[in-house]
């Protein structure tokens, strides 16, 4: 017996009509992305590996998926080095290409090999797969989607302004309540500062990130584990655990970091944004959270995340400031801040709650019988007609027994089949029967067009 195929974990196929919901996904992003003034790229699946090391912090080098070297792989490695099974050792020698882990560091590397040609600021955006190591679960994929919008080349607040209102655009447009979480790096540089422990910074950021999956006493066990003393765990403890409204949390914190330059920065930095969305309100709910951290190394200001109030899921939407990102291809001094909405996420979300719009699943309109070559042959030509006006027509391809074209329609959910027999050819007039009442009247080609339309 064969063995029954399958695919790989963390994957997954999908069906026509789960792709129509995909699509409006997309499509409605794209759509808020063209508002805003971003323009499309796209960059290979593969990158060198040396592109992607180092940029994601230890556990995102970890969860990079490397592709090993074409033709004889092991021939420049040793038998005792194959014995030691030292994997890192050998990945590197495996391996010289990685499948990507985001769009952003790609990106990064696009803009210093592409910089003679690109105006600044760029304000760019792609839709494209990536691809991640990491244990499947309800919400977390090994290949999923990112829909990223990224502006490099301008210091300005103004493009964290615009970012925030661009993500309350798209939540608003498909109906999905949401909170989205603001921080700010240099904030939690000036904690680390203050604690005593600035060179704890990326420990303190990746344990933290995790409050609201593993609590408190366990990230507390980590900060542990990472060399914090207990005084260093007690000062921190009151600061990111801090409640209130938005502008009382920033005046304690200014009280609290007084002492510390780049966290008063991040402060003043926080308000700016704040100021100017007084000015234009978001829809969406704006929390300040200081335990939002972005385990990636390569923020530096801004950081955001936006969460979903009505389905338990993690960050459907992510981003922030990244100023020294280029800079590691040898393009430094070039600011960037961008976002990047989980489309598989949201796929879940839209799901859950039921908010695609009728009409955004695209289905064909109207079927038309197939009574036989001669009748074939009109429905043909008033397909084409229909087609020309915009309207989505199939024409069922044999001359089989009109229960079995029925259940097609019924199947595929198609709302009005046509029946053209020799009366209809005779009088020019077509025979249209709702599939939902079963209701059936004869229209004109026209006045097909017209109802299908509106």
């Amino acid at each position: 017996m064969a063995t029954k195929p399958s695919i790989p974990k963390g994957t997954r196929d999908f069906s026509p009509e789960e792709m129509a919901k995909r699509n409006y996904i997309f499509n409605t992003i794209r759509e808020v992305f063209h508002l805003f003034g971003f323009q499309q790229i796209e960059t290979p699946s593969m990158e060198n590996l040396s592109t992607l090391m180092g940029k994601y912090g230890e556990e995102g080098d970890k969860l990079l998926f490397k592709v090993l070297n074409s033709g004889d792989f092991l021939s420049g490695v040793t038998d005792s080095e194959l014995s030691e099974r030292n994997t890192n050792r050998l990945a590197a020698q495996l391996c010289e290409k990685g499948l990507r882990y985001d769009l952003t560091v790609p990106f990064a590397r696009y803009v210093v090999m592409h910089r003679g040609e690109l105006s600044f600021p760029f304000k760019r955006y792609q839709i494209q797969p990536v691809w991640r190591a990491d244990r499947p679960q309800k919400g977390r994929y090994r290949e999923f989607y990112q829909c990223d919008a990224d502006v490099v080349g301008s210091d300005s607040l103004i493009n964290e302004v615009e970012l925030l209102q661009l993500m309350d655009e798209v939540y608003a447009r498909f109906g999905i309540r949401v909170a989205i979480k603001l921080n700010n790096r240099k904030i939690l540089s000036g904690i680390a500062e203050i604690i005593g422990a600035p060179e704890k910074i990326v420990d303190i950021t990746v344990a933290i990130d995790k409050l609201d999956k593993i609590g408190l006493d366990n990230v507390n066990a980590e900060l542990r584990e990472k060399g914090l003393d207990e005084e260093a765990i007690a000062r921190l403890q009151p600061i990111i655990l801090l409640e209130g409204e938005n502008r009382a949390k920033l005046a304690t914190l200014r009280t609290a970091l007084a002492a510390s330059e780049v966290g008063i920065k991040g402060i003043d930095e926080l308000e700016y944004i704040l100021d100017k969305l007084d000015k234009s309100p978001l829809r969406a709910t704006l929390d300040i959270d200081l335990t939002l951290a972005r385990g990636l190394n390569y923020y530096t200001g801004a950081i955001v995340e936006v969460k979903a109030l009505d389905v338990t899921i993690g960050s459907i939407t992510g981003g922030g400031r990244y100023d020294n990102l280029t800079g590691v291809f040898g393009m430094p001094g070039v600011s960037g801040v961008g976002i990047s909405f989980g489309a598989d996420r949201i796929y879940d979300v839209l799901n859950q709650l039921d908010l695609y719009p009728t009409d955004s699943l695209l289905t064909t309109q109207i079927l038309f019988v197939n009574f036989g070559e001669k009748e074939m042959e009109s429905c043909m030509g008033f397909a084409a007609h229909l087609r020309a006006c915009g309207v989505r027509v199939e024409l069922y391809p044999e001359a089989a027994k009109m229960k079995k074209q029925m259940g097609y329609a019924d199947t595929k959910k198609i709302p009005y089949v046509a029946l053209v027999g020799e009366n209809e050819i005779a009088s020019g007039k077509i025979a249209i029967k709702n599939m939902t009442t079963g209701e059936q009247q004869q229209l004109s080609i026209e006045e097909v067009a017209d109802m299908l339309k509106a």
